[in-house]
């Protein structure tokens, strides 16, 4: 089933030597080799691209690098450090095998493999347009061919150069590379039931075919045909009337050109990394487990992305859930499938659509997927007249922005709409979240479903209701947007003009220097907060040298103040950094010196002295900085990533560029460091996590994740695991206490996730997503408890040692929770009055003490989206016993910003920093009323 080649039957294919002489021939004469050429040899001889990497080195006298096979296991990225070292010329590769190696191609010295690599062969795979144009990018001078066949026509029976993609352009749009026109001494021939429309199944003649499988003396088998003498050969046809032909099962076209593209399959085999896959072999095995009692696979292929798998279940047991069986069902497939294989989603149903001959009726069920994964505001998007649509839209619009109106052409961002708000009316509507920003007003939008779904309920044709009030150029994106599903930001912004599509707020910039008496027993006056330790939001906090995280603090600032006292907040400092702050800064204590690390918009990262406000140095990235920084164990290099893909590694000192590694997509996942292994830990919108080794400046390993990752993954180093969830709703667990990394559990959640993942110190995992549920994982992947708040969450859980037993969670309806971490019962809750996207921090170095109890206090800062910061005061004494009073939650300052905020705070003994929209990072300082204490 999984030996490249195979075609579901138990036996091997024999080919010819016939047809291997006439594919080297073929490609010798139309791209031929000398000997002063270099081929890598990495193909398994499983796969048939092993000959043309082999077998050609051979017959033409080149040389052949052969890696060791172990290092291309542990590690694909390898690839691209044999071909830069021995300046390779010639490399044959699966079109996903690229994709995944795509990044390292882009590092910085990349010119050495665009200068050597002259061709590039890519076949077993459909080869996604998408994929080319980055290809063609990053190697301007390489040849790309794109080849199609199998095993039994001995590999490739036909071609395509992609250098004749521009001229196809002119009168086709296409999704997928073609597969081209035959090689010699080939035939391929279209039959079927469109044969008009020039569309129908290939089918393979001359000397390429092999002559049948091992051991079936049948050679005349259902997949070896002679065509009636109307079909065959076109050039001579009689000659061809007995010979035979391939039947390969493959749909296609074919083009004004001549060439063949590639359509689908007949049956129900798919390819995945060059790999034939029977889904009915997923299905037979599914169905051995004990609590199934039948199942159905069906792949979505959207040629921009990876393959999905979904497995349609119906279980033994009626009334048992499905959901909390899913990570039980993932381990035991397992033990029994590759990864590749794995299904991506299980969909739990009581019944299949079936035929008229009762069977499953896969394309039914293809269609009822959408509906069973999808809620009411999705189906009623499907249905609805233009008149209903549009007013859905705009209660998605003053839900996701809370504002009281929203008329049909406001524009969301305008408005004050960000890519997190995006995502709320996004899942809201079920639709791409792209289309926000191609469409970014209620009655663009409401136009864009419309055209996409082709008709409208109250009008004869769509362009009736088109001719209302429609900008035709945005008509060009809406038939394009489903065929490029790339990575839509990274395309819209540039350095020139980054705010374009998300326009930010430019208020009134005020003036610099603000001063405030601050108690002389705060931290801020003493040597140091704590030697060598680095703070970030969500209360993460580490210590140089030190192989875990450590969240213990000691307060430094104890003052006396009398419950219900009302504290003021003042702007200390601020730094103008030229553009929006959405980033959460960086503290980092090293020595006696304190440093902020903070980007924004305008490509700007600086370094600032967090007692003054003065800048030590700064430099400008490729791409806006939205992420949070990171500093390596032992605080030489801070890690931070851009909106054009790089994460950079820069010098502590000066912000000197150490090394800069190349993603496929946007980077607003902060860094985590895993200090045991000296590896950098980071996630991309190119749905990707990789591994990164700080240490020797080299990629180690990359983790598909089902979705772009936002947060920041989470790392329980006792147990030496990884956790990382994705905007695809997957959590992904990851053991790393040896190399190579392997999986141990993923958890489906259906529902985005942008905040970062928080752990106990038990092993369970918080996890918050934007439908506002907050869950608890144990180690092994099942749920813990699961509660849910009164709208979306788009940051992270904050988890401090302060307030060891509990979690806060803040939601995007204003509402901060309290919940147990044990259980999961809600301890308090307190709403600000204003929408929340940032994460909450608990001053660890600040407690409140009231003479009139002994019990001490701490303080919550929350930031608001319309620019508040509200500080919480708590009693951090309160432990949920029945016969302790009712814990006490009280607003004790308040403070408006003059732009929105969706940067997290940092608040370090009476201190907060935190980013603005208004273009300026501002320290603001606690003024205490009458203290008496120490």
């Amino acid at each position: 089933m999984y030996t490249s080649g195979s075609t579901g039957k138990p036996k091997g294919v024999c080919g010819t030597e016939q047809g291997l002489s006439n594919r080297f021939l073929w490609m010798q004469g139309t791209y031929p080799m000398k000997g002063q050429e270099l081929l890598l040899f990495k193909s398994s001889i499983s796969f048939v691209d092993h000959l043309q990497e082999f077998l050609s080195a051979i017959l033409t006298a080149c040389v052949l690098v052969i890696p060791p096979s172990s290092e291309l296991k542990e590690n694909i990225y390898s690839i691209v450090d044999f071909l830069k070292a021995y300046f390779v010329n010639r490399l044959t590769a699966v079109p996903s095998l690229l994709r995944t190696i795509l990044p390292g191609l882009q590092t910085h010295d990349e010119s050495r493999i665009q200068s050597s690599l002259k061709l590039l062969v890519l076949s077993g795979e459909i080869f996604p347009f998408t994929l080319w144009e980055m290809i063609s990018t990053i190697l301007p001078k390489t040849s790309i061919l794109n080849l199609y066949g199998s095993t039994e026509v001995s590999g490739d029976c036909t071609y395509f150069d992609c250098k004749r993609i521009p001229s196809i352009l002119k009168e086709d749009m296409l999704r997928s590379v073609p597969i081209g026109l035959p090689i010699s001494n080939c035939d391929v021939v279209l039959l079927g039931e469109n044969d008009a429309s020039n569309e129908g199944e290939l089918y393979v003649g001359g000397s390429c075919i092999s002559r049948g499988y091992y051991s079936e003396f049948n050679i005349m088998s259902d997949r070896f045909v002679k065509l009636p003498q109307s079909h065959g050969c076109r050039d001579s046809a009689n000659a061809c009337r007995s010979q035979l032909y391939f039947r390969t099962g493959d749909l296609a076209k074919r083009l004004p050109t001549g060439d063949f593209i590639f359509l689908g399959r007949k049956d129900r085999m798919i390819k995945v990394n060059g790999q034939r896959i029977a889904l009915e072999e997923i299905e037979d095995l599914l169905r051995e487990h004990p609590y199934i009692n039948a199942a159905a696979v069906i792949c979505r292929n959207n040629e921009a992305e990876p393959l999905l798998l979904e497995a349609f279940i119906i279980l033994k047991d009626k009334g048992r859930l499905g959901e909390p069986l899913i990570p039980a069902i993932r381990s035991w497939l397992i033990k029994k499938l590759p990864s590749v294989v794995l299904p991506n989603r299980y969909i739990f149903t009581e019944s299949f659509p079936m035929s008229s001959s009762g069977k499953v009726n896969y394309e039914l069920l293809v269609g009822s997927a959408l509906a069973l994964l999808t809620k009411n505001a999705r189906d009623k998007v499907g249905n609805m007249d233009c008149s209903n649509l549009l007013q859905l839209i705009k209660k998605a619009f003053l839900d996701a922005l809370m504002v009281e109106k929203v008329c049909r052409d406001d524009d969301f961002f305008t408005m004050g709409g960000n890519s997190l708000s995006a995502a709320h009316v996004a899942h809201s509507l079920g639709i791409d979240m792209r289309f926000l920003y191609y469409y970014p007003s209620p009655f663009k939008l409401c136009m864009a479903l419309l055209q996409k779904r082709g008709s409208c309920s109250l009008h004869d044709r769509l362009d009736n209701c088109l001719e209302l009030n429609t900008d035709r150029k945005s008509n060009y994106f809406s038939s394009n947007l489903t065929g490029n599903s790339g990575s839509l930001e990274s395309k819209m912004i540039s350095k020139g003009n980054d705010d374009y599509y998300v326009p930010s707020k430019r208020l009134k910039r005020g003036s610099i220097g603000f001063t405030s008496e601050v108690d002389e027993n705060s931290p801020w006056y003493s040597s140091s907060i704590l030697l060598s330790s680095s703070f970030s939001r969500c209360n993460m906090v580490s210590y140089k040298e030190q192989p875990a995280v450590i969240d213990a603090h000691q307060p430094t600032w104890s003052p006396n103040i009398p419950r219900g006292s009302r504290g003021r907040m003042k702007d200390f400092w601020k730094v103008n950094m030229e553009s929006c702050v959405d980033a959460s800064p960086l503290l980092v204590v090293k020595g006696s010196d304190t440093y902020l690390f903070i980007g924004s918009h305008s490509h700007k990262f600086l370094c600032i002295n967090a007692r003054s406000g003065s800048v030590q140095w700064e430099i400008t990235l490729e791409g806006r900085v939205e992420c949070t920084a990171a500093i390596v164990s032992d605080f030489t290099q801070v890690v931070v990533g851009c909106y054009m893909g790089k994460i950079y590694f820069l010098d502590f000192s000066n912000g000197h560029i150490c090394w800069s590694f190349q993603t496929s997509g946007e980077v607003k996942s902060q860094p985590v460091v895993d200090t045991r292994r000296q590896l950098i830990w980071c996630g991309s919108h190119d749905h990707n996590l990789y591994a990164l080794d700080y240490k020797n400046h080299c990629f180690v390993y990359m983790l598909p994740c089902g979705g772009s990752v936002y947060g920041s993954p989470a790392i329980d180093e006792v147990r030496g695991v990884l956790y990382v969830a994705s905007t695809g709703g997957r959590i992904t667990a990851i053991s790393i206490l040896a190399s190579p990394f392997n999986v141990l559990w993923l958890h489906e959640l259906e529902v985005p996730v942008f905040g970062s993942l928080a752990i106990t110190q038990n092993g369970t995992v918080i996890c918050c997503s934007v439908d506002g549920c907050v869950r608890a994982l144990d180690p092994n992947g099942s749920l813990v408890w699961k509660k849910t708040a009164d709208g979306p969450i788009f940051a992270g859980p904050c988890i401090p040692s302060a307030l060891p037993h509990e979690v806060i969670v803040c939601s995007r309806k204003g509402s901060v929770y309290s919940f147990k971490l044990d259980s999961g019962d809600l301890q308090w809750e307190y709403n600000v009055g204003y929408p929340i996207t940032a994460s909450a921090y608990v001053d660890e170095h600040l407690q409140l003490k009231s003479e009139a109890s002994d019990s001490s206090d701490r303080l919550i800062c929350i930031c608001s989206s319309s620019g508040g910061i509200h500080l919480l005061r708590v009693n951090s004494d309160f432990s949920g016993d029945a016969d302790l009073p009712t814990i006490d939650v009280q607003e004790f300052a308040r403070l408006n910003l003059p732009g929105d905020v969706f940067s997290s705070p940092l608040m370090i003994g009476g201190r907060i920093f935190v980013g603005c929209r208004d273009d300026y990072l501002h320290c603001v300082a606690i003024e205490i009323p009458e203290q008496h204490g120490t």
